[in-house]
């Protein structure tokens, strides 16, 4: 699908398979996006690995490609200078449901092209597909905190880095009801996807995970398109003996100093795996610490050990943003924990939301209907702020402090709290 758009052609495909006609086209995509996020140029082995794994999600590449002569020397006209990309899983959004999403990633605008409104074009454009096709969300993770909002974009939820000081201070108040043994990494081919999925429908803020986890998780691809002989597994089995988490992760070397181990990925479908696996690896021999980029806010494990300080977590930050695309069908796809009726007002800079709607729950389900603009609401919040709210993690009394929210009846942010509640910590593990 091709559209102009002045000097620039906007052009939307699917990644064709090695040798087919357009295969081409992709690898001049992956060759923007690589250059756009600042990795180092991709062998063909390298490009045609990741083809496959973004085959296997089914993305919809998105690129901005010059009309005109390309200046002397510059990437090639079929290289586009700015990209965008989409693809579909679902989103937990609470009490397990889930509701099926469109992800937005590889966004990039080549320096040289930028404030010509390319990225508005391919947003605006892609958003409103999304919503033609009557999905209600979209989503996102963001390289940058001040791009989205103006889209409508809005956090909702957060993790952490840690470091876990694995020494003779590290002690867990947890007796072990299952156990952990090290696997051959490859196993991980096959069991990952099936212990996530476990993970994915008990955790509100879960993303369904795209093919490339699996494949970096067992060592079979890393960043750098090879495999990676340093992942080591671990596998928790529970007191049935079924296998219910895993951990892969790596040493960093004995230059590294304290000696540590790196989390490359942590699935634990209990309690129980979560601190038994974090066990495992603070036993882990000649090691005094261990890392995690991808940890919750609201961590068990801080509340498990003896010496909480353990824990250096200094490194907080947002990390999945939704976009609300259909007000009506998002808020009536949620379970609701308390009763309730709201007014909402929510302005919306793209105009797809923009509305007064009457939010009425009871016994968990919800109705919605769109009101007269003359109602008068109990809370006005533009999409962005309704969509940081909508999976709990954010709360609606300290966006009212902060201004985001304009209160009209009084205890309405309180009251949007409860209603907006959900039933464990909001967490998501796939970065895309």
């Amino acid at each position: 699908m091709a559209e102009l758009s002045g000097d620039y052609e906007i052009r939307r495909f699917e990644v064709a398979s090695k040798g087919e006609p357009g295969y081409s086209d992709a690898e001049s995509w992956v060759k923007a996006v690589a250059f756009g996020f600042h990795e180092s140029t991709r062998t063909p082995e390298h490009v045609a690995k990741s083809l496959e794994t973004l085959r296997a999600d089914r993305r919809v590449l998105t690129g901005a490609y010059q009309t005109g002569a390309v200046a002397p020397g510059s990437f090639r006209a079929d290289v586009p200078v700015a990209t965008f990309g989409t693809f579909r899983k679902t989103l937990n959004i609470g009490f397990g449901r889930t509701l099926e999403t469109q992800l937005v990633t590889a966004v990039t605008v080549r320096t040289s092209h930028r404030r010509r409104g390319l990225l508005r074009r391919m947003m605006s454009e892609d958003l409103a597909l999304a919503k033609h096709d009557g999905l209600a969300m979209a989503a996102l993770t963001a390289s940058e905190g001040s791009i989205y909002g103006r889209f409508g974009y809005g956090v909702a939820s957060f993790e952490r880095t840690v470091t876990v000081d694995t020494t003779a201070r590290f002690q867990l108040n947890h007796q072990a009801v299952g156990t952990v043994d090290v696997a051959d990494p490859r196993v991980l081919l096959d069991l990952a996807p099936d212990v996530f999925d476990r993970v994915h429908r008990l955790t509100p803020g879960s993303i369904g995970r795209q093919e490339w986890y699996r494949q970096v998780a067992s060592g079979s691809l890393a960043r750098d398109g090879k495999e990676d002989p340093a992942i080591k597994v671990a596998l928790h089995y529970g007191p049935d003996g079924a296998v219910d988490g895993y951990v892969s992760y790596k040493f960093l070397g004995w230059d590294t100093v304290p000696h540590t181990v790196r989390v490359v990925d942590l699935v634990a479908a209990t309690n129980e795996a979560y601190l038994e696996l974090w066990q495992f690896l603070a036993a882990i021999d000649l090691v005094e610490q261990v890392t995690w980029e991808e940890a919750p806010l609201d961590d068990p494990l801080t509340w498990a050990l003896a010496d909480p300080r353990c824990i250096d977590s200094s490194d907080s930050r947002d990390m999945l943003w939704l976009r609300i695309l259909d007000v009506i069908n998002a808020l009536e796809a949620r379970h609701y924990p308390v009763d309730g009726r709201l007014v909402l007002e929510v302005p919306d800079p793209l105009g797809l939301t923009a509305g007064t709607y009457a939010l009425e729950a009871a016994g968990g389900e919800a109705a919605v209907v769109r009101l007269d603009t003359a109602a008068e609401p109990d809370l006005t919040l533009d999409v962005s702020t309704l969509s940081s709210i909508y999976l709990g993690a954010v709360c609606p009394v300290t966006l009212t402090a902060a201004g985001r929210i304009r209160e009209h009846k009084q205890g309405a942010s309180l009251q949007a709290r409860g209603m907006f509640a959900v039933e464990r910590a909001t967490h998501c593990l796939t970065h895309f």
